[in-house]
């Protein structure tokens, strides 16, 4: 191994910069490869929940993330076509004091934004597609489409469901359909909230489908993400166009606040994609190589965790490579032991929301809107959609279980 660790990081995502940014907080030489000719997330809100943002706060971006950020009152749960309110946590008031930090709603390109703010140009190649690495006596060498080649120490696969590291490590594994299609749109909003959009993150919750809305960039747009279960294939891309009519068809009889919302959008901006799932994996590392983000652990977006499991692996990777210096081998192994047990759960509870967000029956409501009502009243704070476990995790205390873990 040379003398000082150089990490080679293939994709320039979210997760990508996060690690980025935590390897060289900590003096950790690295280079990181994006396909792109430039930085520039697609895509629209991003919910950063507690867990999250304990890391973003020991990253050094509390004060750019309260500049992006809005913090929404509370979680609501809401019938679909009544309006009526299921389930209510506070979320601005109580988080802090509960979970050890705030809730933010952010724009995707925002959070990228902050988290790449300072990386050092010669440490960043644009268009560089890898398209596999191959691992060495003396190292790992990564390979890209215009024959150019890297060899690093250590080689850190954070791009994406379709990852050519992950397919190099572990063979091509094929995400499936999940029957699930997602629509997104931003409203811009003009000085004002909205009136018929409370300052909340909303899930309307109905037969075989689902609508989560909040507000981003600091109250002056609205995100829409609406889900609903289909027989039809459909793309999985953030970019695929649909339309205003298409979204409001969809949605036909819903209530008329969400209809109201959905006349706003910008039919040219209204984008839909289908929802892929892939099983939790057994194993992320060898020797000289890992998986980060959605390249180990893609995930429905039910429980808004796929940004902040990346958050959270960056921070866990970047710590662990510290602890073990010299140890890369040990480094990932203590890396994967404390955060594959962790997004494995986040992945299969994500599907089984999709499942409870959508029932139909008159039966399966009454007892799911029951026991929404019965946790509320056992304990005001309650977490409608049961991810309290998600929001007590602290990453940045992780250094603290290594070498139990590693050892054990």
């Amino acid at each position: 191994m040379s003398e000082q660790l150089r990490v080679g990081i293939i994709g320039g995502g979210i997760g990508g910069v996060a690690l980025a940014r935590a390897l060289g907080r900590r003096g950790i030489d690295f280079h990181l490869f994006e396909q792109a000719p430039a930085f520039g997330e697609v895509g629209a809100g991003v919910q950063m929940t507690p867990n999250a943002v304990k890391v973003l706060k020991a990253l050094g971006l509390t004060e750019a993330l309260d500049d992006i950020g809005f913090l929404p009152e509370s979680m609501r749960g809401i019938n679909w076509q009544t309006g009526e309110t299921l389930f209510r946590t506070p979320l601005k008031d109580t988080f802090p004091q509960v979970y050890g930090a705030e809730f933010y709603h952010v724009h995707r390109a925002d959070l990228h934004g902050i988290l790449a703010a300072d990386l050092p140009a010669d440490k960043v190649t644009f268009n560089a597609r890898c398209t596999d690495i191959e691992e060495q006596d003396d190292g790992v060498l990564a390979r890209f489409d215009d024959g150019g080649e890297f060899k690093a120490d250590l080689v850190v696969g954070a791009d994406g469901i379709h990852s050519p590291v992950r397919a190099s490590l572990w063979g091509h594994d094929q995400p499936q359909f999940t029957g699930h299609m997602c629509w997104r749109a931003l409203v811009p909003v003009d000085q004002h909230p909205l009136p018929f959009v409370g300052p909340d993150a909303a899930f309307w919750m109905g037969p075989k489908a689902h609508v989560v809305t909040y507000y981003v960039k600091g109250g002056q747009a609205v995100n829409i993400v609406a889900v609903t279960e289909t027989a039809d294939w459909v793309e999985e891309s953030w970019t695929e166009p649909s339309s205003t009519e298409e979204l409001l068809a969809a949605y036909e009889g819903w209530n008329d606040d969400l209809i109201r919302l959905f006349k706003m959008t910008d039919p040219s901006q209204t984008f839909k994609w289908g929802l892929f799932d892939h099983d939790p994996l057994t194993r992320w590392s060898t020797g000289r190589a890992t998986l980060l983000g959605d390249a180990a652990h893609p995930m429905l977006p039910f429980l808004s965790q796929g940004a902040a499991m990346a958050i959270e692996d960056a921070y866990v990777l970047a710590e662990a490579l510290t602890h073990y210096q010299g140890e890369p081998a040990a480094a990932l192994r203590a890396y994967e032991q404390e955060r594959r047990p962790r997004t494995s759960e986040v992945q299969l509870q994500a599907r089984e929301r999709g499942r409870s967000y959508h029932l139909s029956t008159p039966e399966e409501l009454r007892k799911r809107d029951e026991a929404f009502r019965e946790a509320q009243k056992k304990d005001p704070n309650a977490v409608g959609i049961r991810a309290e476990w998600i929001y007590e995790y602290d990453a940045t205390t992780c250094a603290e279980r290594f070498d139990a873990t590693v050892s054990a």
